[in-house]
């Protein structure tokens, strides 16, 4: 069963997941970040950074509540950081509290870490050891097993206490159940691992989330005892703060957070540390750093006088095992992804546009620290080209350059205070204009009237399609004018109309000139007419005189 899994609908493509991963264990597919389960080591970075809780853990609860429902007893094996989490509340309170869940009772596994201790002493007082690192930390363990195999015979072949105590607890309770609670994601992938000791693993904010679905309240008690040295577990150091019989020729080092054991492993592995007992812990702080810790409850140094404040000087009564009892035998785990070839890293780096190492930002946006490391993810289908910043940058400038640069409209860009901040080479045709540098920075006022400027960035409202005459420089054009609020930017999109409008003028004079000639034919053919018709009248006159006097003529005969 995954310990981890992913909320799809929550994932929005940030990579910071994979920023923090310090073993690079998350694939990119459909811009959402799976875990690789071989690769991972369970340290819940992820988990801790993911900004929207798109990195889940899996829940137990309804898996321990059918423990509950068995018959048998259950008992809670309780991580010493668990007086970090729950302040002031102490070990009797939450028995009390547990309990009323339907639990048989609760131990500290403390006491399972009394036993680690004193085991750990007898393998370092044998002096056949030149390096003994904790297997305390499961992450640590994952990550020496996956990542550095040739350091596992120096990894201390001892049970975590969490195991321990749980093994004890079956001692005593033959047909008991035993479930761990405490701060990291890691102890359930290592319940499951290691079957038949640990039943069910919890975390503080899934028992949290029980105890207030029950409605039970936590009483402060102060029921500290006079034993628990090994309380100390859960902080940086707090193993070594247990030796009581620790060699004196053994130089004794707590090492705490992920980066800073690989630092240490990558030592060892190349030889360079001898005769060396290594506390190791994978989360700052140790275990009250844990993910959930840190996640929900994030108080490294009032969280460490917790601890220190609940701890004894004297260690738990304990019933020590043989060491064969407690033996934890470490196997190297294979990861299946093989590297690419130089050739295939070149090609990579390539597609992403680094040609030349001077082009290989190593920035770390897309998560990896190199361009390189970059390649090899996405040669093992861990990550795509697309998540790298400046080749996204680069791409959306060249296709954006592209368009300005080629568009035949001109195209200024002003910031609120009326500056050019860009301009096209269309637009320095237009104002007749040699460079864009003769402009850039200068108010707007200088090649233009900034009256519809200032009407769009008062009024929000745009200007379309507005034609306007530029005197000075003998042009028609068509202006748009747009504020970008979020940027706060206003573009102005010019369109060269001069042709357009001359050759409206043209038309425009031709058809006046065609009305007028128009008009002058009409005239003088009604002037014709009109004389024409004044000679018709005076003929036709003169016909009926004459007509008239013969008619008169003829009469008086």
């Amino acid at each position: 069963m995954e310990c981890l899994t992913l909320k799809k609908s929550n994932c929005k493509n940030c990579y910071k997941c994979i920023r923090h991963c310090p073993v690079k264990s998350i694939r990119f597919s459909g811009n959402q970040a799976y875990i690789i389960g071989n690769e991972c080591i369970m340290c819940g970075h992820c988990f801790v950074v993911c900004p929207q809780d798109a990195k889940q853990i899996v829940d137990e609860t309804e898996k321990v509540k059918v423990l509950l429902q068995s018959g048998d007893p259950v008992i809670v094996s309780m991580a010493p950081s668990f007086i970090a989490n729950y302040e002031g509340i102490g070990i009797e309170a939450m028995r009390d509290a547990v309990k009323k869940l339907g639990f048989f009772d609760v131990e500290e596994t403390a006491i399972g870490a009394t036993i680690v201790k004193k085991e750990y002493e007898k393998l370092l007082s044998d002096g056949t050891h030149d390096i003994l690192i904790s297997s305390c930390c499961h992450s640590v363990n994952l990550l020496i097993q996956k990542y550095f195999p040739d350091v596992i015979p120096y990894l201390a072949d001892v049970m975590s206490p969490m195991q321990a105590h749980c093994k004890d607890i079956k001692r005593r309770y033959p047909n008991a159940k035993t479930v761990f609670v405490g701060p990291c994601v890691a102890k359930k992938d290592e319940a499951q691992y290691y079957e038949g000791i640990v039943d069910a693993v919890l975390t503080f904010d899934e028992l949290t989330a029980w105890f207030k679905s029950e409605g039970i309240e936590l009483e402060k008690k102060n029921d500290c005892g006079d034993e628990g040295l090994a309380r100390f577990f859960p902080t940086t150091g707090g193993i070594l703060k247990t030796f009581t019989e620790a060699p004196a020729d053994y130089t004794y080092m707590a090492i705490d957070g992920t980066e800073n054991c690989i630092a240490a492993l990558k030592d060892i592995e190349e030889g360079r540390i001898h005769k060396c007992f290594i506390e190791m812990s994978a989360c700052a702080g140790s275990c009250v750093g844990g993910p959930v810790m840190e996640k929900f409850h994030r108080s490294p140094i009032r969280d460490f006088l917790s601890v220190s404040h609940f701890a004894k000087n004297k260690d738990f009564n304990v019933r020590q095992p043989e060491p064969v009892e407690l033996q934890k035998n470490f196997a190297v785990i294979q990861k299946k992804l093989q590297p690419p070839t130089e050739t295939e890293i070149r090609e990579i780096l390539r597609q992403m546009g680094k040609i030349k190492p001077s082009d290989e930002l190593n920035c770390g946006s897309c998560g990896y620290d190199t361009c390189r490391e970059k390649a090899i993810a996405i040669y093992q289908g861990k990550a795509e080209i697309s998540m790298c910043l400046p080749y996204l940058k680069d791409k959306a400038e060249s296709f954006s350059d592209t368009i300005v640069r080629n568009t035949p409209n001109g195209l200024i860009v002003l910031n609120e205070k009326l500056e050019v901040q860009q301009i096209n080479k269309a637009a320095l045709k237009i104002m007749n204009l040699r460079f864009a540098t003769d402009v850039l920075g200068d108010g707007v006022v200088r090649i233009m009237d900034t009256t519809d400027f200032l009407t769009v960035l008062n009024t929000g409202s745009r200007i379309e399609g507005k034609r306007v005459y530029f005197a000075e420089y003998e042009k028609y054009v068509e202006e748009t004018i747009v504020y970008d609020k979020e940027f706060r930017l206003l573009i102005c999109i010019l369109r060269d109309v001069t042709e357009e409008e001359m050759q409206r003028e043209k038309k425009e004079s031709i058809s006046r000139q065609t009305v007028e000639i128009a008009d002058k034919v009409v005239d003088k053919q009604m002037r014709i007419v009109q004389e024409i018709a004044s000679l018709l009248g005076e003929t036709a006159a003169e016909t009926k005189v004459a007509l008239s006097k013969l008619k008169e003529s003829i009469n008086n005969e």
